[in-house]
């Protein structure tokens, strides 16, 4: 006997039944806790290493990692949209310096650039946001030390093939293989200041790891020498600074976190007046600083960078000329800026000055708000909390800031990825509308 042919119904659902199946896997999948971990890893890492990325692959390559990055990202979030603890609240003033950034587009000198540039700066900040928003903050320090180790270490070996072994730099990574002198070295990042100051960061990552012993002792100790050793070998005068403000900041922040609750205001609003006497007795005695830091030769520099960008900010100093983040060397006005060797600085040197010259003083204004509210919250994080993993937003903020005030490095890539990731969550951990949400009586 022949079986009776299945029915077009019967068909369908089992139709609709493997595509439910199948897309129910994928939901999975980009649920997963292990992708999450994976793409903080990659955004991560891609944000660190997107200088030693577009020499390899080129700004096509990069922007292709990005792209997939971020869509996978995207979809990842929207996967795991019920099992974060967020209710829409992102910082209004991170927000609000996107919407200006995005609005300058109007009056740009350089609109199609100013788009490109927008559109690189978005994508590091849904990455950095949708990290925030994915992974609790001891995950978030642990991916950043798997991605500071290998390429703090892959570094190093560089450095050592390029400065002891074969004794002649890698031109296309930047690498000038001064090793076999002490430095100074640049590493995977390009500029010998912005390897330091990722040693900086290093050195608040692996010590928070050793606080935390989320890692073996043994390899804590050596990434934290590792750390140390960047530091040291990048020779820059900018990343000495910043790693002795560092040190003031884990003193302070360990004094607090010491202090009786009821008497920690009055310890914060000492502090405050402390650091800024210190800062008035640091300009005052600017010279010495200076000498103390054998940083003369950087700082003449520096002031002939910022005595012609003053000419164009007064040109527009209230819009400024549109947003580039990093510099291009083919557009105007930014040829005019080029140094006597002909090459044009990727930045000012200053990133509330650069935001200045490219956003005016209204976008100075929104930036340095977004900046002291994201400071200020995971400060007053750190010192009440009792996980000492809530000081490493507030001490890496410390690094960025810092140094933001000879090196553009804050509004790109990594440094703006890492910026992101805290204000989010510091934001998340204390917001003034969730406050105001709590102290509304219900109905």
């Amino acid at each position: 006997m022949t079986s009776p042919p299945s029915s077009p119904s019967g068909s369908s659902a089992g139709a609709s039944t493997g595509r439910n199946s199948a897309r129910e896997t994928v939901v999975a999948m980009l649920a997963s806790p292990e992708l999450a971990r994976v793409l903080a890893l990659a955004s991560i890492g891609t944000a660190v290493l997107a200088f030693a990325l577009q020499r390899t692959i080129g700004i096509a390559g990069l922007l292709g990692v990005l792209t997939v990055l971020v869509v996978l990202a995207i979809a990842a979030f929207i996967a795991r949209r019920g099992m974060v603890d967020w209710q829409g609240i992102l910082p209004v003033s991170l927000l609000t310096f996107l919407g200006w950034a995005a609005i300058s587009v109007v009056w740009s000198q350089y609109q199609w650039s100013t788009l490109g540039s927008l559109i690189y700066l978005g994508m590091f900040t849904v990455l950095g946001i949708v990290v925030a928003l994915s992974r609790d903050t001891i995950q978030i320090v642990r991916s950043y030390g798997d991605v500071l180790r290998v390429v703090l270490a892959a570094s190093i070996v560089l450095e050592i093939f390029a400065g002891v072994l074969i004794d002649a730099p890698i031109g296309f990574l930047g690498i000038d293989g001064n090793l076999d002198l002490f430095g100074p070295v640049q590493g995977l990042m390009g500029s010998r200041n912005e390897f330091g100051l990722l040693g900086v960061v290093g050195v608040v990552t692996f010590g928070t790891e050793l606080r935390t012993r989320s890692v073996p002792r043994i390899l804590g100790i050596v990434s934290l020498a590792l750390a140390g050793l960047s530091v040291a070998l990048s020779r820059s005068p900018v990343v000495f600074g910043v790693f002795l403000i560092v040190a003031v900041a884990v003193g302070a922040l360990y004094f607090l976190r010491r202090v009786r609750p009821d008497r920690r205001r009055f310890w914060q609003f000492s502090l405050l007046a402390v650091a800024l006497i210190g800062a008035a007795i640091a300009w005052l005695a600017r010279g010495r600083v200076v000498e103390l830091l054998n940083a003369s030769g950087a700082l003449s520099y520096r002031l002939d960078i910022w005595q012609r960008i003053e000419a164009l900010i007064n040109l527009r100093p209230l819009e400024g000329w549109g947003w580039i983040g990093r510099w291009r060397a083919d557009v105007q006005p930014f040829i005019g800026l080029a140094n006597p060797s002909g090459t044009v600085p990727s930045g000012a040197l200053n990133a509330y000055l650069d935001v200045w010259f490219q956003l005016g003083l209204i976008g100075v204004v929104i930036f340095v708000g977004m900046l002291s509210l994201a400071f200020v919250r995971s400060w007053l994080l750190a010192g009440r909390q009792r996980s000492i993993v809530f000081a490493w937003p507030a001490l890496v903020l410390v690094a960025l800031l810092t140094s933001a005030l000879a090196e553009s490095t804050l509004l790109t890539q990594w440094a703006w990825l890492t910026f992101v990731l805290c204000c989010v969550k510091a934001a998340r951990e204390l917001s003034w509308r969730s406050a105001l949400e709590k102290q509304r009586p219900e109905r």
